[in-house]
């Protein structure tokens, strides 16, 4: 196996050096408060939708198990705030 020649290490250390400042790039974008919240925001959005058609008789998603589980937690924690809201006003009176 032949050693590489200073030019060809000199043309490596560059494009590992572009691949990282893109990477980084990337991940900068990626965890961006704003960038998060708007995916947070479409998650529960679609979430919400996906509720909407199961509680109308549509049923959950069959393809994409990770909304049908979001849809799932909504629910969820909607039932918990109806339940909450009932034992307070139960309480009250």
């Amino acid at each position: 196996m032949r050693q590489p020649t200073p030019a060809e290490l000199s043309a490596e250390v560059l494009r590992a050096r572009a691949d990282l400042a893109a990477t980084v790039d990337e991940l900068t974008t990626r965890l961006h408060p704003k960038h998060v919240a708007a995916e947070a925001a479409s998650a529960t959005k679609l979430a919400a939708t996906d509720a909407g058609t199961f509680m109308t008789g549509g049923g959950l998603p069959d393809d994409a198990p990770r909304r049908a589980r979001n849809a799932k937690i909504l629910l969820g924690v909607a039932a918990g705030a109806i339940a909450l809201t009932v034992v307070i006003i139960l309480r009250r009176r």
